[in-house]
């Protein structure tokens, strides 16, 4: 699948501490990062939270011209085990 300038990465991170969700979500256009957002709720379950995210962050992406694809990824620690081999990273765990 080669990276055109339609394909949006949508990487996204949400936790729960004290009742307050915080949830970051970095947009990349090109290999090169277009926003960074930060947003705090209170008071909702993190199936919530990650739906409000990923919401917020679909809104955000097709702000932007000519966007064919957005792909958002969730948990980035998963993800990050998928990529990189833990047998060459051994110290990366």
């Amino acid at each position: 699948m080669p990276f055109n300038s339609g394909f949006i990465i949508a990487i996204i991170d949400t936790s729960i501490r004290n009742n307050i969700t915080i949830s970051v979500s970095h947009v990349f256009l090109n290999c090169g990062e277009l926003s960074k957002k930060i947003y705090y709720v209170v008071n909702v379950t993190i199936t919530e939270a990650k739906l409000f995210a990923i919401k917020c962050t679909i809104n955000q992406s097709c702000q932007f011209a000519n966007t064919n694809k957005i792909i958002i990824i969730m948990d980035t620690i998963h993800v990050v085990k998928k990529i990189f081999d833990l047998l060459v990273h051994l110290y990366q765990l």
